[in-house]
């Protein structure tokens, strides 16, 4: 299937970056009052692109909140504490000591929760002088390029998603031992449908992840993992993905409804730092 036609933007410059997902915005100033003719244009470009790239912004903590609170309503992430002067911006920081980096694993944000987040925003602080680069998955053409027989399997499915999964609790430790939030277990596990449709384009995203999709509702982990194991092989095929490379300054804004990112951890020794601002979603369908 192939995606709608591009987009013709009036108020910025939108320069896709691959044939998959992403693309650069330029012609913006995140710092100043947008007028809403320019909000509607990034939405538009979000919604076409799935994910999309700022560079050269100089933001304070404030500045970004407000450019966030123009697509939704800030939400807390469950397990770290925000900025004290800005509660709803979460700092994801690797230090130079450190070999884990923070989600370093190929996901959709806190999918565990009832209402996953419907998106995320990062804003690059301090960068390592190398690597460190995102990676971003495609889940309509995930969904897409399934084969029929595949895709009438999968739409009478639901997944269990859980926080505690091995690998992805793994790159919380650090940051939840330095100004981590007491977390009730009961609200970090959600059973979601394998394929939802994104409630503003209406296109259908395969919607499961290795970081924290456990098995298929009603079935066991053993039972579930040789399919669940080939739909994250597929998922994340290089014709689904674009990568990413962040200078200080670059802001990274990505649609959690149909999108996957992967910070890849190739930059241990070195200092990264990015401000981070998630915004509420709606529970899947």
């Amino acid at each position: 299937m192939n995606s709608p036609a591009p987009t013709t933007f009036a108020t910025i410059d939108v320069r896709p970056i691959s044939g998959g997902i992403g693309a650069e915005i330029a012609g913006v100033d995140l710092s100043k009052p947008l007028d809403d003719a320019v909000v509607a244009d990034i939405r538009r470009a979000f919604l076409e692109h799935l994910a999309i790239f700022f560079h050269d912004q100089d933001l304070t903590p404030p500045q970004q909140l407000a450019f966030a609170e123009r697509f939704g309503e800030p939400l807390a992430y469950p397990f770290i504490k925000g900025l004290d002067e800005c509660p709803m911006i979460v700092p994801v920081l690797k230090r130079e000591d450190e070999t884990v980096n923070f989600g370093g694993i190929w996901h959709s944000d806190t999918a565990y929760l009832e209402k996953p987040p419907m998106g995320s925003m990062l804003y690059a602080k301090e960068l390592p002088p190398f690597g460190g680069d995102t990676l971003f998955a495609n889940m309509y053409l995930a969904y897409e390029m399934l084969s029929d027989g595949l895709k009438k399997l999968l739409a009478g499915l639901r997944a269990v998603n859980s926080a505690s999964g091995t690998a992805v609790a793994a790159t919380r430790v650090d940051r939840i031992r330095e100004g981590g939030r007491d977390v009730d277990s009961s609200t970090t596990e959600a059973i979601h449908p394998v394929i939802r449709t994104h409630p503003e384009t209406g296109r259908k995203a395969l919607y499961v992840n290795v970081a924290h999709t456990v098995r298929f509702d009603g079935m066991t982990e053993e039972e579930s993992a040789p399919l669940l194991g080939y739909l994250f092989e597929h998922q994340i095929k290089p014709e689904f993905t674009c990568r990413f490379r962040w200078r200080v300054g670059s802001l990274a804004f990505w649609d959690n409804r149909c999108a996957q990112h992967n910070p890849i951890n190739d930059y241990h020794g070195y200092r990264r730092l990015l401000h981070r601002v998630t915004l509420a979603g709606d529970r899947p369908a």
